[in-house]
């Protein structure tokens, strides 16, 4: 049996981007010495989630990748022997931004990038004005503990994303994440809409097979109009919960999961046996309109 203890960060941001990388150090080293071998952070945790707003100062927060943050996490990589996730906002070149996670191996290096492929544009998720959409594919990246599917929040709600990353040969799928609640919604709603958002990535656990590790931020935003609703969590490939976090707290937590239990899964539902890939041309078109 091939386990891997995996470590999510929970965690709260400020507008001071130097206090919300020490903090995210912190819990690295924290869920390391708690055993961890893969930590994954929050989308842009470096930041406040500055996407509320289109402001043109907002770009200053960007960086290269490798670049600055990629190189101090490397360190860290290194002393810990842990593969860090790490989303962080790109400056690619003049004028092309992106959403983009890096991943360092346990040994410091550099293992490459993803850049999120879907850009929402919703009020106060205004991703459109910041951030070009990834041209680079979907990835996978061979780590010391295991080949890692990364995509990005908005992203977990399409089933293609987690499906051809998973034929890719992910073994565990990892999503950073940045969403939550306007505080003026009313209670009801909240639940529904993370019911699905929880929902959504846990079919994508069943539907290939393996295990889902989602982590979002916590705590209130823009001015309190936003309350981020954490419930990162870890779901194995039959959908089961191993570890559900607050929606109100900072939590760094440790889960071990199980890579072997895809093969299992997979013979017991032959989800990919099955597939009629000879069928699934019409997937390519935008909508299907009758002749």
């Amino acid at each position: 049996m091939r386990t891997v203890n995996v470590g999510l960060v929970q965690m709260t941001c400020t507008a001071d981007k130097q206090e919300n990388t020490a903090k995210a150090v912190r819990e690295i080293r924290k869920a390391a010495a708690a055993g961890a071998r893969i930590v994954c952070l929050q989308e842009l945790f470096g930041s406040l989630y500055f996407c509320d707003v289109e402001d043109y100062d907002n770009f200053g927060l960007a960086e290269p990748i490798p670049g600055p943050t990629t190189d101090l996490l490397s360190g860290v990589a290194a002393e810990l022997g842990v593969v860090i996730i790490a989303s962080l906002f790109e400056k690619r070149t003049q004028g092309i931004y992106h959403n983009t996670t890096a991943v360092l191996d346990a040994d410091g290096s550099y293992l490459g990038k993803y850049r999120k492929m879907h850009i929402p544009d919703d009020p106060a998720f205004y991703e459109k004005f910041y951030f070009t959409p990834g041209d680079m594919g979907y990835k996978v990246f061979n780590t010391k503990y295991g080949k890692l599917g990364v995509l990005i929040c908005w992203d977990q709600w399409y089933p293609e994303a987690s499906r051809i990353t998973a034929l890719m040969g992910a073994e565990i799928m990892f999503y950073p994440t940045a969403i939550g609640w306007a505080t003026s919604q009313d209670e009801e709603t909240n639940a529904d809409q993370y019911n699905s958002w929880q929902i959504i990535q846990r079919s994508h656990a069943v539907a290939n097979g393996i295990p889902v590790v989602s982590v979002n931020r916590v705590g209130y935003e823009q001015d309190g109009q936003m309350k981020f609703w954490g419930g990162s969590f870890v779901a194995n490939g039959q959908g089961k919960l191993l570890y559900l976090a607050s929606h109100d707290k900072e939590e760094t937590e440790v889960v071990t999961v199980d890579l072997d239990q895809a093969d299992a899964f997979r013979i017991h539902w032959p989800f990919l046996r099955d597939r009629r890939i000879d069928s699934y041309q019409p997937i390519t078109k935008r909508f299907i309109d009758e002749d």
